[in-house]
C-alpha cells in the first residue's frame, strides 16, 4: 500500500462510489470520454484533497489568507502527496505578465545584468564606469605611456556662455591656460565667447610625457582636474589630438549623464526604479484616433463627430465655429480645408465666440475651442467614471508603441546597459532557442563565475526546459496573455521542472492541447523527466502517444454524465485488450472502432475570400485563399504563424470591415472578396460564464424558452405568473432566503466557507408557489435537474427548445445538466 495512492468511495459529481488504487512516482494516464469523470478524479478528488491536507498542515493565521478548498465527496484517500495542479488555462491577463516573468527566466536575467552588465552611456553610447584615483591613474599609465600629453580638467561640454566670469576665477587660482573648442588660449589674454554659441570650455593642468618616472606628478595633476570638474578627467595626446576621458562618478565623462546605481530593480518594467517614464513600463500607449472619432464622409450636422453625434448642443458648437471661420457644416469632412479640420480635431489658440462652450463658460461667451481629440484625452484622464473611460479606450483609442522606449518598457540607463553587445530587451526578444545559444556562447572571467556562475546556469537550465517542450519559437518578451492555454500549460510544466521538487502529486489536463505531434515525444520526454525526479504525474489525456506511454492507465465510462462515473479499465496500457468490448478507449486504440475519412468533399459556393500580403508577426508576405462554403483547416506546427493569420489579422480585418470595431489588425496589404461574408463570429478558449449563476439553460437561452413555456401553462396565467416569475436570478418566484443560489455560504473565519443546501427551499432555487406551477408533470426545478438528453425527450414537441437541446447532444454535450 506505501507505494500506491488509494482512493475509496469517490463520489464527487458523477463518479459512482468508486474504488481505484493509483501507483506512485508513476506517469498515470486517465482517459475516458469527456463528461465519464476524468477531471471528477484527477482535479476534485485527488488534487483537491492533496492541496486541501497541505493547507491544513499550515497555521490556522496563514489560512485566512488562503483560497478556500471544500473536502471533496470521498470516503477517505490513503498515500497522498501535496498535490500541484497544471491546468488548461489563460496563464494571466495581465498586460505586464510575459513569457520571461512566467518562467522567473526575468528575474535571473535582471541578476545577471546588474552583476556583470557593462553600463553605456543612453546618449552617446561610450562605455561608463566608475574609476578611483588609482585605476584612472594605471589605466593612463597602461595606455599612453611614451606619449606627450595634456590632462585636462573639462568644465563645460556643448553650453552656452561667454565663461568671463569661470576665466577670471581660473586666472586668480594661478592656471595659465585653457582649451576652448579645441584651441588653447592663454588665461591673460582676453577671451571673447560668442555667449549665443554653444563652447566645450576645458581647463589645462598640465603638459609632459606620460613615463613611470613621473607618476606622482601625474598622479597631483590628475588629482587636481578631477576636483576642479568634479569627477571628470581628459587625458589628450598631443600629437594626435585623440582624447582619453575618464570618471570617478558614476557618469558619461563625455556627455556627463550620470547613470543611476545598477541594481535588479532598475531592470525592472513593473517598477518605477527601472519603467519607461512614458508609457510606465507597458510598451506601449493609447491615444486618440482621428480614424475612430471622424466619419470623413459625413458633414458636421450629419454627426461627422462620432463622440458628438447630432445633438443640438454640438450644432450649436459647429455653427459657432463655422461663423467664425468661414465654413460650412453641411459639407463632407474630408472636403473641409486642412487648416479647419485640424481645428476642429485639436482646437484653437485664438478665443472665439462659442454660443455652448465646450462642457464649460458661460452662454454665448468667448473662448478658447478645446478641439474634439483634446477633449476626449482630457475626459479619459480626468473621468473618475471606469464606464467613460472603457467606452473612450473601446471607441476611439488604438495602442501604439511608446515612442520613448519603442516598445521596451525600460528607461533608457536600463537599456544602455549590455552583456556581449545586447541589452536585456534585446536579449527578451530573441526566441528560446536564440537565448539559449547566447547564454552558451558567454564567456566568464574567474571572479565573474563566482558571482554570477549560479545564476546563468540557471538561466540556462529554464531556457532548456522550454525548449525540450516545443516551446523553443516563442520570446520571452512575449505577453502571457498572448499564449494559447496549451502553450501557457507547458510553460508552467517547464516552471515546475525547474523548481526540482520531489515527492509531488503532478495533475495535467490534456497538456497535448495545441500541440503538433511533431512535438509530443518532447512532451513525453518532459513528463518523464518530472516523473524521474521522484514525483507521481497524473495527466487527463486523450491523445494515442500520450496513452501508450504511460506507466499506468485508467479508463474512465462506459458512457458520459449520468452513464459514466465508472472504472473501466485500471492497468498498464499494454493490458487494455482486457477491456475491448467495454471500452470505447480500447476499441479505437485495438482498431476495432475507427473515424472514416470522407470521400466525398464539399464542393463550396464558388466564392472567396483573399489575404493578399500579410506581414503579420513571423508572416513573411503571403496571400492566402479562402474558398467559401467549405470546412477549413489551418495546420501547422506551434508557433508557425496559424494563429497570426487567422486570429490577428483575418478576424479583426473582417470585425472591422462588418461591424465598424477598432480592432488591432496584423499588417497586410489588402483583402478581396468582402462582399461575399455577412458576419465573422470567434468561437474561442475563452471561459463562457462570468457569473456563478450561469449555466448551459441561461447561456444557450433554452432556459429564456422553457421560462416562456411555463409562462403559458394554464396553472400560471391563472395566477398571472409572467415569465420573470421563473426565473432564479430576479426577485418573485425565486427562494429568497438564498437568493435563487439553493445553497447559503457561511463563513467559517480560518476554516474554508461551508456551503449547506437552503432550508426553505431544498436546494430548488425557487418558491413553493413557484414549484406548484407544472408542465407535463415537471416544476421548473426538475426541468433544471434534467440532462440534455433527458430533457430533449421530455421537450421533444416544441421545436424552439428542441432545436437548442438537440444542438447540445449532437456536439456530445448530451449528459450535461
Amino acid at each position: 500500500m506505501g507505494n500506491n495512492i488509494v482512493i475509496r468511495g469517490a463520489r464527487e459529481h458523477n463518479l459512482k462510489n468508486i474504488n481505484v488504487v493509483i501507483p506512485r512516482d508513476k506517469l498515470v494516464v486517465i482517459t475516458g470520454l469527456s463528461g465519464s469523470g476524468k477531471s471528477s478524479l484527477a482535479f476534485d478528488t485527488l488534487y483537491a484533497e492533496g492541496q486541501r491536507r497541505y493547507m491544513e498542515s499550515l497555521s490556522s493565521y496563514a489560512r485566512q489568507f488562503l483560497g478556500n478548498i471544500q473536502k471533496p465527496d470521498v470516503e477517505y484517500i490513503e498515500g497522498l502527496s501535496p498535490a500541484i495542479a497544471i491546468e488548461q488555462k489563460s496563464s494571466s491577463h495581465n498586460p505586464r505578465s510575459t513569457v520571461g516573468t512566467v518562467t522567473e527566466i526575468y528575474d535571473y536575467l535582471r541578476l545577471l545584468y546588474a552583476r556583470i552588465g557593462i553600463p553605456h552611456c543612453p546618449r552617446c553610447g561610450r562605455p561608463v564606469q566608475r574609476q578611483t584615483l588609482d585605476e584612472i591613474i594605471d589605466r593612463i599609465m597602461d595606455t599612453l605611456e611614451g606619449k606627450r600629453c595634456l590632462i585636462l580638467a573639462p568644465i563645460a561640454r556643448e553650453r552656452k556662455g561667454e565663461y568671463k566670469n569661470v576665466f577670471a576665477k581660473f586666472r586668480s587660482k594661478g592656471y595659465s591656460r585653457v582649451e576652448v573648442d579645441g584651441t588653447t588660449y592663454e588665461l591673460e589674454e582676453e577671451i571673447v565667447l560668442d555667449k549665443d554659441k554653444k563652447h566645450t570650455v576645458k581647463l589645462v593642468i598640465d603638459r609632459l610625457r606620460i613615463e613611470k618616472e613621473r607618476r606622482e606628478r601625474i598622479a597631483e595633476s590628475v588629482e587636481l582636474a578631477l576636483q576642479e570638474s568634479k569627477g571628470y578627467v581628459d587625458v589628450k595626446e598631443y600629437d594626435t589630438g585623440k582624447i582619453h576621458s575618464f570618471s570617478e562618478n558614476f557618469a558619461c565623462p563625455v556627455c556627463g549623464v550620470s547613470l543611476p546605481e545598477i541594481n535588479p530593480k532598475l531592470f525592472s518594467f513593473n517598477s518605477p526604479y527601472g519603467a519607461c517614464p512614458n508609457c510606465y513600463g507597458l510598451g506601449y500607449t493609447l491615444h486618440v484616433d482621428p480614424d475612430l472619432v471622424v466619419d470623413e464622409d459625413r458633414s458636421l450636422i450629419d454627426g461627422a463627430i462620432r463622440s458628438y453625434g447630432d445633438n443640438s448642443i454640438s450644432v450649436s458648437i459647429f455653427k459657432s465655429l463655422a461663423s467664425h471661420y468661414k465654413f460650412s457644416i453641411y459639407k463632407p469632412f474630408k472636403s473641409l480645408p486642412k487648416r479647419i479640420r485640424n481645428i476642429i480635431l485639436y482646437g484653437s489658440d485664438e478665443p472665439i465666440p462659442i454660443k455652448l462652450s465646450f462642457f464649460s463658460g458661460d452662454y454665448n461667451s468667448y473662448r478658447r475651442f478645446e478641439g474634439v481629440i483634446n477633449q476626449l484625452e482630457r475626459r479619459y484622464r480626468e473621468t473618475k467614471s471606469d464606464d467613460v473611460r472603457r467606452w473612450i479606450e473601446n471607441t476611439f483609442m488604438r495602442s501604439e508603441k511608446c515612442p520613448v522606449c519603442n516598445g521596451k518598457r525600460l528607461r533608457p540607463e536600463a537599456l544602455a546597459v549590455t552583456i556581449n553587445g545586447k541589452n536585456i530587451a534585446e536579449f527578451t526578444a530573441m526566441n528560446v532557442g536564440e537565448a539559449l545559444e547566447f547564454m552558451e556562447s558567454l564567456r566568464l572571467t574567474e571572479r565573474q563565475e563566482e558571482i554570477i556562475g549560479e545564476v546563468v546556469r540557471e538561466i540556462k537550465k529554464r531556457l532548456s526546459f522550454l525548449e525540450e517542450i516545443g516551446l523553443d519559437y516563442i520570446t520571452l518578451d512575449r505577453m502571457a496573455l498572448t499564449l494559447s492555454g496549451g502553450e501557457a500549460q507547458r510553460i508552467r510544466l517547464a516552471t515546475q521542472i525547474g523548481s526540482r521538487l520531489a515527492g509531488v502529486l503532478y495533475v495535467l489536463d490534456e497538456p497535448t492541447i495545441g500541440l503538433h505531434q511533431r512535438d509530443n515525444k518532447r512532451l513525453i520526454k518532459t513528463l518523464r523527466s518530472l516523473r524521474d525526479l521522484g514525483n507521481t504525474v497524473i495527466v487527463v489525456e486523450h491523445d494515442e502517444q500520450v496513452i501508450r506511454s504511460a506507466d499506468h492507465m485508467i479508463d474512465m465510462g462506459p458512457g458520459a454524465g449520468m452513464n459514466g462515473g465508472e472504472i473501466v479499465f485500471s492497468g498498464k496500457p499494454s493490458d487494455i485488450d482486457k477491456a475491448v468490448g467495454r471500452s470505447l478507449t480500447a476499441d479505437y486504440l485495438k482498431g476495432i472502432r475507427r473515424i472514416p475519412i470522407k470521400r466525398m468533399r464539399r464542393p463550396g459556393n464558388g466564392k472567396k475570400l483573399v489575404l493578399k500580403g500579410v506581414r503579420h508577426n513571423n508572416l513573411k508576405n503571403i496571400d492566402v485563399v479562402f474558398p467559401l462554403g467549405k470546412f477549413i483547416c489551418i495546420t501547422g506546427v506551434s508557433g508557425s504563424g496559424k494563429s497570426s493569420l487567422l486570429m490577428e489579422t483575418l478576424y479583426p480585418a473582417l470585425m472591422n470591415h462588418l461591424f465598424s470595431h477598432n480592432y488591432e489588425v496584423g499588417e497586410f496589404d489588402r483583402i478581396e472578396g468582402l462582399e461575399n461574408v455577412d458576419k465573422v463570429i470567434n468561437i474561442d478558449q475563452s471561459p463562457i460564464g462570468r457569473t456563478p449563476r450561469s449555466n448551459p439553460g441561461t447561456y444557450t437561452k433554452v432556459f429564456d424558452e422553457i421560462r416562456e413555456l411555463f409562462a403559458m401553462t394554464p396553472e400560471a396565467r391563472a395566477r398571472g405568473y409572467k415569465k420573470g416569475r421563473f426565473s432564479f436570478n430576479v426577485k418573485g418566484g425565486r427562494c429568497e432566503a438564498c437568493q435563487g443560489q439553493g445553497v447559503k455560504r457561511i463563513e467559517m473565519h480560518f476554516l474554508p466557507d461551508v456551503y449547506v443546501t437552503c432550508e426553505v427551499c431544498k436546494g430548488k432555487r425557487f418558491n413553493r408557489e413557484t414549484l406548484e406551477v407544472k408542465y407535463k408533470g415537471k416544476n421548473i426545478a426538475d426541468v433544471l435537474d434534467m440532462t440534455v438528453d433527458e430533457a430533449l425527450r421530455f421537450f421533444e414537441n416544441i421545436p424552439k427548445i428542441k432545436r437548442i437541446l438537440q444542438l447540445l447532444h449532437d456536439v456530445g454535450l448530451g449528459y450535461i445538466k
